[in-house]
């Protein structure tokens, strides 16, 4: 490429080079349409966090054709000086093919000369050229559930220095950019943290430009004085700036399952996102800076800051979750991922790990139902709440709570493809404002329905009792399961109540036979003995039913609290229970009707009398006639005759010295 005039001389070598260099000839062809600005699946919550994902970019810098344009003649390579007194210059010009070449001027080395030590002219040590992968790079494939990231970050330790990061203000050359983020930065480490915090917080996603890439350059110098681009420029801006930093780096291209990713789909064709690697502690590590940065609507139209943290130093093992490079050295696993098991891998996003969630079943995103039910767990490290939505509801499934995760069983009640949704958030009590987040999604296929398994509109996710639950003082629930099957139309729960409270109960079902929520709560009754509390359901008929079970303190006056719920299931249609008996504000809580617990009474009978209170001076059952119970064992026991008579009441008479009577109970009298 050039010619080389040598001069022998005692004191001095005289080298004249010329040096011809040729702009790339080829680019890449145009990327597809998943360049990754954000991860795949928008976070929408109950509140929905809109996190959209950005789609693929063609390499930058290229023409319409694919080819890529010549380099722009005000970014030719200044000289390399190392200073008069130290006897060596270097003058390099650059010539495109074009231009008719020039005798390069002298370099001469001179006697006790020194090597050039890596120094540019700007005073930047120069990075080593980026080494291969090898053995010591690579990671465990599956994930050990260890750590977010592939080596120790004290991200408290670098608060300050983020701080400071986000308020260098340079935006004049990258060059000066530099020189201030390393001010306060004395590791790799630090120096790569400044370098990414900055870009993160200051180069926006191009959404105009990414629809229209022929005005669009990735170079550092241009993306810093736009302040946006799209992938490609992010990760060139990045290794850029990593290079002047002295640090090895790389851009590495390849398939994302980013904005526009579609649950299952296969990838084709060009790469279509770009990303880093960068050597810190003779280890190559992996970021993403573009997904680091914020998020892009649905519409693909505005891009909001939000910032990432997984994106720096992801763990690989979790970064080939979304990243598949066209290197597969660059996968850093140990062994590597195929495409095709990258395409038929299931997605989580970074709400998936960064709450703390360990790994999801099924392990592949289209799950086919097996006689009408799927069937979906997640395990997580503390206590997490959960949500989920099938084609936007959460009508036709059961999911119930565990202590490190949950399970959640999908009953489809149409045949085809449902997109299932699985929503998450933490559970700290001062989280409670925190959105749910969208961690998993999947797809449903449905080949046939299981009509039996249609609940209630009434019931509420989770179902059952959980962590939760006893958080709020339910303990030892007799019944661990979501759904209670009963027979005879009657069952009985129990729990330890662990904190002072005051507890309501109703019962729910669908159709013409829904219960009126006065005759909802009679179908429960509640006994408490010391701290437990027994609650015994009697079914008005066959189906299935919600029991909803609500709390509050008792020093609260305000309004009870919804803690959780069960389904109740009765397939035998010859049961019809009648409700309890109506009781009033003076029944207390630790009163108990051992009979008659039927709130509806055989007309013209002699009726048997034994109920369980304290503190009473005298008990009277008032029905056509009066009858005063005995105290007998702490009971006051006696029989009531129903003839004549609608109604019957329960009185007690407080005090002795007292005239009047409070009403406690009310029972009905069957009509003949």
């Amino acid at each position: 490429m050039g010619t080389m005039d040598f001069k022998t001389d005692a004191s001095a070598v005289t080298i004249n080079l010329l040096l011809i260099v040729r702009p790339e000839e080829a680019a890449s062809k145009e990327k597809g349409q998943r360049e990754g600005q954000t991860e795949g699946g928008r976070g929408a919550g109950s509140k929905g966090d809109g996190n959209g994902n950005s789609r693929a970019q063609p390499r930058q810098g290229t023409d319409l054709n694919g080819r890529r344009g010549p380099t722009d003649p005000c970014e030719q390579t200044p000289p390399i000086t190392s200073g008069p007194d130290k006897g060596t210059q270097v003058t390099v010009e650059i010539h495109h093919e074009d231009t008719s070449p020039q005798l390069i001027k002298r370099l001469s080395l001179g006697k006790g000369s020194q090597r050039l030590r890596g120094h540019d002219n700007k005073g930047f040590q120069k990075a080593e050229a980026p080494r291969p992968p090898g053995a010591k790079d690579l990671h465990a494939y599956p994930w050990d559930k260890s750590s977010l990231k592939s080596m120790p970050v004290d991200l408290q330790q670098l608060e300050k220095l983020d701080a400071y990061a986000l308020k260098v203000n340079v935006t004049n050359s990258v060059e000066e950019l530099v020189k201030a983020l390393l001010k306060r930065a004395r590791t790799d480490l630090e120096k790569v943290r400044a370098i990414w915090m900055w870009i993160c917080h200051h180069i926006e996603y191009d959404v105009v430009g990414y629809h229209n890439k022929s005005q669009l350059s990735s170079k550092p110098r241009d993306v810093l004085q736009m302040g946006k681009s799209i992938c490609e420029g992010y990760a060139e801006l990045f290794e850029h700036m990593c290079s002047l930093a002295g640090i090895q780096c790389k851009k590495l291209s390849g398939h994302a399952k980013g904005y526009g990713y579609k649950t299952g789909q296969t990838f084709t064709g060009d790469s279509d996102h770009a990303w880093n690697a960068v050597y810190l502690e003779g280890r190559w590590h992996l970021l993403d800076s573009t997904w680091g940065s914020g998020s892009v609507d649905d519409s693909f139209t505005k891009f909001t800051y939000r910032y990432n943290e997984f994106y720096f130093l992801t763990h690989p093992a979790l970064f080939i979750n979304n990243h598949f490079p066209d290197n597969s050295n660059w996968q850093l696993l140990k062994p590597t991922l195929t495409l095709k098991e990258f395409e038929n891998n299931m997605l989580h996003n970074s709400n998936f790990y960064t709450l703390g969630l360990l790994a999801a079943r099924p392990e592949t995103p289209i799950i086919q139902t097996v006689n009408g039910k799927a069937s979906v767990s997640v395990d997580c490290r503390s206590a997490t709440l959960f949500m989920f939505k099938l084609k936007g509801t959460d009508e036709h499934g059961l999911m119930t709570l565990k202590k490190h995760g949950m399970e959640l069983d999908i009953y489809p009640q149409k045949t085809g493809s449902h997109k299932l949704e699985i929503f998450a958030k933490p559970s700290k009590a001062e989280a409670s404002d925190d959105v749910y987040k969208c961690v998993l999604e999947y797809v449903v296929e449905c080949e046939s329905v299981d009509k039996a398994m249609r609940f209630p509109r009434d019931l509420h996710q989770p179902v059952g009792p959980s962590w939760f639950s006893e958080r709020q003082g339910f303990l030892r629930p007799s019944h661990s399961e979501p759904v209670l099957h009963t027979n005879d139309g009657r069952c009985s729960l129990t729990f330890t109540l662990s904190k002072d409270i005051s507890v309501l109960t109703s019962l729910h079902t669908d159709g013409s036979s829904s219960l009126a929520e006065d005759m909802g709560r009679r179908h429960v009754l509640q006994i408490h003995r010391r701290n437990q509390i027994e609650l015994k359901v009697h079914l008005p008929h066959a189906g299935n039913f919600v029991l909803k079970i609500y709390s509050k303190k008792k020093s609260d006056p305000g309004n009870y609290d919804y803690i959780f719920n069960y389904l109740i299931r009765c397939l035998n249609t010859e049961v019809k229970w009648p409700a309890f008996p109506q009781s009033y504000s003076k029944w207390l809580q630790d009163y108990e009707i051992v009979e008659p617990l039927s709130g509806l009474l055989p007309a013209n009978r002699n009726v048997q009398f034994k109920l369980k209170m304290h503190g009473i001076a005298k008990v009277l059952v008032q029905a056509e006639n009066t009858y005063p119970l005995t105290q007998n064992k702490g009971c006051w026991e006696g029989t009531c005759n129903t003839s004549g008579c609608r109604e019957v009441f329960v009185m007690v008479h407080e005090n002795a010295n007292h005239s009047f009577y409070s009403h406690v109970l009310k029972y009905e009298v069957e009509t003949q």
